[in-house]
């Protein structure tokens, strides 16, 4: 998500907002992946998707675990 930010005086700035849930839920999922614990898979999937991961980040990291989530 982007932010735009007000600047005083000066130019508008505009700033990705993360989230940390979302994005702690996509690491532990990237290594869940990288160790083969595949069993703990389906729950973080949930709990990434709970804290607003898209569709599209699960499956980046499904397809290749060695991606960083971002």
């Amino acid at each position: 998500m982007l932010k735009t930010m007000n600047n005083p005086g000066g130019p508008r700035r505009v700033r990705a907002v993360r989230n940390p849930l979302k994005l702690t839920a996509l690491v532990y999922l990237r290594e869940a992946l990288l160790r083969e614990r595949y069993e703990e898979c389906s729950e973080i999937i949930n709990h990434a998707r709970e804290f607003g991961a898209a569709g599209y980040e699960i499956r980046d990291l499904l397809e290749d675990p060695r991606r960083r989530p971002g």
